[in-house]
């Protein structure tokens, strides 16, 4: 996980400002070795957008691709959209593409995560996520990946409980509301100057917890209910 944030620093921190500023931080909690000025990445920029398991959003993504088409129609940037197991979504993603102009020479640049059962479709977002380096998608559950230190930009909320997810993810400086998806391609690359998303990783890896399996763990397995009260996993 430190070997992946490391590099997913360095993508998101291109003129090092961050890593200049939280040089000890980054020393202390990642090591010299994973993250130095100059490092060179052996793939590019790694988008992944998650439309949500009903297919919500979708929209969103053919958005996000039309506007950075040329960045990576020039191999300078990786776009994974996530279908799941919703078929329809796949073919709605194959369709924009095609019509971009992008279907014969995407070369890897353009990834559309699709799986026939839901097991298969974790296995294959797990690893995905490795070579993410920012992950786009509605407050839903994948709030807590922010955990693994990965920079959110949060599109529009659907349902109340992803209005706290938001609220939670601002507080914590892991997350972005995002701008106009129709000009990614402008404001993503100004985010990237600053430094912003590559403070939201590290504020995500330090201050958002991961041990929630772990707490899930002992009140089922070992039958521990007394203790359910005195645990938080937020």
């Amino acid at each position: 996980m430190k070997k992946s944030l490391g590099e997913r620093i360095a993508h998101l921190d291109e003129d090092g400002r961050y890593r200049k500023k939280y040089h000890e931080t980054l020393k202390e909690f990642l090591g010299d070795n994973y993250c130095p000025i100059g490092f060179a990445s052996k793939h590019p920029l790694t988008i992944t957008f998650a439309v949500g398991g009903a297919g919500a959003q979708r929209e969103l993504g053919a958005q996000i691709l039309t506007s950075l088409r040329h960045h990576i129609d020039k191999g300078l940037m990786r776009l994974n959209l996530i279908a799941g197991v919703r078929n329809d979504v796949y073919l709605y993603y194959q369709r924009v593409i095609k019509e971009l102009g992008l279907l014969k020479k995407q070369n890897g640049h353009i990834n559309i995560l699709f799986a026939d059962n839901k097991l298969e479709y974790f296995k294959k977002f797990n690893q995905i996520l490795l070579a993410t380096d920012i992950l786009w998608t509605k407050p839903s559950e994948l709030s807590f990946y922010a955990g693994l230190g990965l920079p959110i930009i949060m599109a529009p909320t659907v349902g109340s409980q992803e209005e706290f997810n938001r609220q939670w993810l601002e507080s914590t400086g892991a997350g972005v509301e995002q701008d106009d998806p129709r000009y990614t391609h402008e404001w993503l690359f100004d985010w990237l100057k600053s430094g912003w998303l590559a403070e939201a990783a590290m504020n995500g890896f330090l201050h958002a917890p991961r041990n929630g399996t772990y707490h899930i763990e002992e009140v089922v397995l070992k039958n521990k209910r007394s203790e359910i009260e005195d645990i938080h996993l937020l």
